[in-house]
């Protein structure tokens, strides 16, 4: 127990200083998005998966299936696009 302690008082002292600007701040959420993002599309994914492979013919899962594989291509789009999207918005905050 003291270890998690001291571990924990570690990590509060070591945290990092405040961004200086908004567009610091844009420049760090853009990794988060995107892996936040692609974690989602890959649950989709495999979820899509193993309702394809657990169909058995039943054309009503096969088709719930595939709005999962949508679903999951949709969340790798908006992975992809997000630094295109976080600069529009830098761009519109500069102005």
């Amino acid at each position: 127990m003291h270890t998690t302690l001291s571990l924990l008082a570690d990590a509060v002292a070591a945290a990092p200083a405040a961004p200086k600007s908004i567009y610091e701040v844009i420049d760090g959420i853009t990794g988060w998005v995107m892996g936040i993002l692609g974690a989602v599309a890959t649950m989709f994914f495999v979820i899509g998966a193993l309702l394809y492979m657990g169909a058995g013919g039943d054309t009503s899962r096969v088709e719930q299936a595939k709005g999962y594989f949508k679903r999951s291509l949709l969340g790798y789009a908006l992975a992809v696009m997000s630094p295109v999207l976080l600069q529009i918005l830098q761009g519109i905050l500069r102005n």
